[in-house]
């Protein structure tokens, strides 16, 4: 194989290799946004969501839940 094929081999794999990380991620997407459906999302504004979300997935979700669970629950 010649360097031009071996290159040209190593490209085909690095577009299939990110196909296949961008279809795990469509998927794994999929997935928590269907848990949307069973939670009551229409309480928070569409900004507060996004921020919330945000926010959770920047600290990470042991320390946003470790935050979250010593609030004190709304009355």
């Amino acid at each position: 194989m010649t360097e031009r094929d071996r290159l040209a081999d190593l490209e085909a794999r690095q577009r299939k290799l990110t196909e296949d990380l961008e279809d795990a991620r469509r998927m794994v997407r999929g997935k928590y946004a269907a848990m949307m459906h069973d939670l009551p999302v229409e309480k928070l504004s569409e900004r507060e969501f996004r921020e919330l979300l945000t926010q959770a997935i920047r600290v990470g979700g042991t320390a946003a839940l470790a935050a979250m669970k010593g609030l004190s629950p709304m009355s």
